[in-house]
């Protein structure tokens, strides 16, 4: 009887572990579909963040996002899944499933509180602006694909929603009139002429004639046709009244309400504001006071670095005429056409490949390119980089903005812009976590500023190890670009927290960077205009760093480069808080 009970407890228990299994393998396939469910409902809301990941289901819808049915819409989005996902014990799912429970719970609480500062009353700006982006998309050079009849079609429809978007912005830069909260004037002026550029007489001159001009040889000629009537249709009754609307209002009615102050400490609750917009951009608990303080550290330290090339180099001046020497001196402006600059980049990429295999085992196969920006929007852009597709159709994109090739400064830090903006900064992070087809859909699209920028910024800090900046001038223009992030520090929070005036930031940074009055002012009035975003470059890069010096100290010899940055990389873009716990979870299991 004895040897019976031994046996039913043995064959109870295994029942038990099998019916454990089950249910656990049942919450599995459940917690899957509820992040499967989120991503699908979340591209029918936001739907060019589908067409921005290849995704060309919606490429027909424009949302009016700054619409009241919208923004309920919304909420009621983020309420439900944040509702659905407490409804799981997070110590139950797996360790993949925890990582997605922990990056889906801060954007769902990051979403929801975002609607309580009525971001919506600053519809657009002369950076983060839609007008622009439709703009670029339209063109036929943008993420807006235009291969297919289809396509064409697909494009007519989403700008058809144009002119309402703009009717609701206009509506919402009142409400913000009324409360309030407006623009300062120094960026409105700025908007003014870019909605005015896009008012052409002949359809043909216009920007979003550009799909035409490439159509595919394939189409049929009566396809050809209708496509060149609706294209021109399109442009005459709706893309430049509509951009004609928008440019009037800013100049006669918004432009005198606009205020002459530069923070959002101006504006009514603007200190929540703000504060909100560090957490978020930089996903730390730091209050802006402390970033102030580590930006005041920073700028300190890599001045002395700097000061130690103008000796090193033998230049007799002060730092400051050092700066002068740099932006002004011909012998740092050696091209003469685009496309010399562009070849100057393709060949850092070139001298660094050989190191780069040592650094990485896992590399992009998504498609890389290297182009000049556009005319219509180079006067006010930086060099930036724009994702490719997901299946590899559309490449990744560095774009330089050169107005004039003869006055392109090699000073300006190129090594560090394209290690940044380009190889192995966005390229390598955006185009793994993309490809990375073992994750969450959800995941493989999302993006925090910090991880993304913070990464870019801490490529910068392997130019030597990459074989770069053996040239003191590029190692100039590296240290340049760090202390432009760290001076960021300084004026962003300054400007939105101490009362910085606009003038007095430029002056800081021309005081503290070889940067012109021109480019100093583009990069104050960014910051003037999407708050703390500037943040994030910094504060993600250090604590990246911080976090390989401490897995180093951990692991002694069995620490490996290739394996830190696999670790850093594969589970894709995350707030800093959740990185920190995942890397001291992979080096104390090492």
């Amino acid at each position: 009887m004895k040897q019976v009970a031994i046996i039913s407890i043995i064959f109870l228990s295994a029942v038990a572990c099998r019916r454990a299994q089950q249910t656990e393998t049942k919450g599995t396939q459940n917690f899957s579909a509820l992040l499967g469910q989120y991503y699908e409902d979340r591209l029918k809301l936001y739907p060019l963040e589908a067409t921005a990941a290849g995704d060309d289901r919606y490429n027909d819808l424009l949302p009016n996002n700054g619409s009241a049915r919208f923004l309920k819409d919304e909420h009621d989005f983020y309420q439900k899944y944040l509702d659905q996902l407490n409804a799981y014990q997070r110590e139950h799912l797996s360790p993949g499933d925890q990582l997605s429970y922990d990056i889906l719970k801060d954007a769902l609480e990051l979403g929801l509180a975002s609607q309580k500062h009525h971001f919506e009353y600053l519809p657009f700006d002369q950076m983060n602006s839609l007008p622009l982006m439709i703009g670029q998309m339209g063109s036929g050079e943008g993420m807006q694909p235009f291969k297919t009849e289809k396509d064409y079609d697909n494009w007519l429809k989403r700008i058809s929603a144009f002119s309402v978007w703009a009717d609701t912005a206009i509506a919402n830069f009142q409400k913000g009139v009324q409360k309030g909260i407006v623009l300062p004037k120094a960026l409105v002026v700025k908007m003014i002429p870019q909605m005015q550029s896009m008012i052409v007489k002949e359809p043909q001159k216009s920007l979003f004639y550009g799909p035409i001009n490439k159509m595919p040889k394939s189409f049929s000629e009566p396809t050809k046709n209708r496509l060149v009537e609706a294209y021109c249709n399109a442009i005459q009754t709706e893309v430049v009244p509509t951009y004609k609307k928008l440019g009037d209002y800013l100049e006669r009615e918004y432009l005198p309400k606009a205020r002459s102050t530069s923070g959002y400490s101006a504006l009514p609750e603007g200190k929540k504001m703000y504060t909100f917009l560090v957490k978020q951009q930089t996903t730390t608990t730091k209050s802006p006071e402390e970033i102030y303080q580590i930006g005041l550290k920073e700028v300190a330290r890599i001045g002395t670095l700097m000061d130690s090339v103008k000796k090193q180099v033998g230049f007799k001046g002060d730092m400051k005429a050092f700066f002068d020497y740099m932006k002004t001196d011909k012998k740092f402006m050696p091209y003469k056409k685009p496309k010399e600059v562009l070849d100057a980049f393709e060949a850092i990429h070139i001298k660094m490949e050989p190191s780069l295999k040592k650094m990485f085992n896992q590399v992009p196969k998504t498609p890389f390119e290297i182009r000049q920006t556009e005319a219509f929007r180079a006067a006010t852009a930086s060099a930036e980089y724009n994702q490719g597709s997901a299946d590899g159709s559309r490449p990744g994109i560095f774009y330089v903005p050169i107005l004039d090739a003869k006055t392109f400064n090699v000073t300006s830090g190129m090594e560090s812009l394209f290690l940044h903006e380009a190889i192995p900064g966005h390229h390598y992070q955006i185009s793994l976590q993309q490809e990375n087809t073992a994750l969450p859909r959800f995941r493989r699209f999302c993006t925090h500023n910090a991880y993304v920028e913070g990464w870019a910024l801490y490529c910068e800090s392997l130019g030597k190890e990459l074989g770069l900046y053996t040239d003191p001038y590029q190692y100039m223009g590296a240290l340049g670009d760090e202390m432009h992030r760290a001076v960021r520090l300084v004026v962003d929070v300054a400007i939105h927290t101490k009362g910085m005036t606009r003038e007095q930031a430029i002056k800081y940074m021309m005081d503290h960077e070889a940067i012109s009055e021109q480019g100093a002012t583009a990069e104050i009035e960014r910051y003037m205009a999407i708050p703390a975003q500037a943040l994030g470059y910094k504060m993600g890069s250090m604590k990246i760093q911080e976090l390989r010096k401490r897995c180093q100290e951990r692991l002694q010899a069995r620490f490996q480069l290739p394996g830190f940055h696999d670790q850093i990389l594969k589970d894709g873009s995350m707030p800093l808080s959740i990185l920190e716990r995942k890397i001291d979870t992979w080096a104390a299991a090492q």
